[in-house]
């Protein structure tokens, strides 16, 4: 059963949002501002977190900046109409979905099963259908594990940002455009447009850059898309 964290200073969307989360199967933790999240969840992380962008005392962005310092829980924005910048500030932090309000909760539903599906990886011993590790240069990837390194040192990815790698690491040198990117990361009813891709490249260039000032793999091809070059 899996654990879905709440963060939302609106007591309806929460007592909601609850409501219908315990019924389609979830353990449900509700929060109604980010200072008390963050300490509930950096004790014990959820499998999956939808954080409201406005909050008092600590709001979802400095939420979800100071939960990747220690955690790659997927995590889903609840963003208004007009917060277009707070969505691209939300990938760059490391947000793996957003969606709009007013939204309905089965679509809400659906993303958060989608992430869920990118972020479940098999442990243990091999197992049917386990998917290969890869290595490329420097570079380690294990998606059953989801477990990424650079010349040895851990990076620690989203459940997007790996998949984006993962996609651009699988053919050295060749070009994959944005909407293939998309198309490797994220479900088929999920719309997201190229500032999405550009904020997750930025975000990967960051970490790999954090353990190794030199990095410099992933190249931009400006009007075309981004490609691995493997060294």
């Amino acid at each position: 059963m899996p654990t879905i964290a709440l963060v939302d200073d609106d007591e309806n969307i929460l007592a909601s949002l609850k409501i219908f989360f315990e019924q389609e199967g979830y353990q449900v933790r509700t929060y109604h501002d980010g200072a008390t999240a963050l300490a509930a969840m950096s004790e014990q992380p959820p499998d999956v977190a939808v954080l409201d962008v406005k909050m008092p005392r600590m709001d979802g962005i400095e939420l979800l900046r100071r939960l990747r310092q220690s955690a790659n829980t997927p995590v889903i924005f609840l963003t208004s109409k007009d917060e277009e910048m707070d969505e691209v500030v939300g990938f760059n932090v490391g947000a793996d979905d957003y969606i709009t309000k007013p939204f309905s909760q089965r679509l809400l539903a659906e993303r958060v099963k989608a992430v869920l599906r990118r972020a479940r990886a098999p442990g243990g011993a091999p197992e049917p259908g386990d998917k290969k590790s890869m290595a490329r240069g420097e570079l380690s990837l294990d998606p059953n594990r989801h477990a990424c390194t650079w010349k040895g040192d851990q990076v620690r990815l989203t459940v997007t940002e790996f998949l984006i790698l993962q996609a651009l690491a699988q053919r050295p040198g060749y070009v994959k455009s944005r909407d293939q990117l998309m198309d490797a990361a994220y479900d088929d009813q999920v719309y997201v447009d190229d500032r999405t891709i550009d904020s997750h490249i930025k975000r990967l260039r960051k970490k790999f850059r954090e353990v190794d000032d030199a990095f410099d793999a992933i190249e931009t091809l400006y009007g075309v898309g981004y490609r691995y070059n493997e060294v």
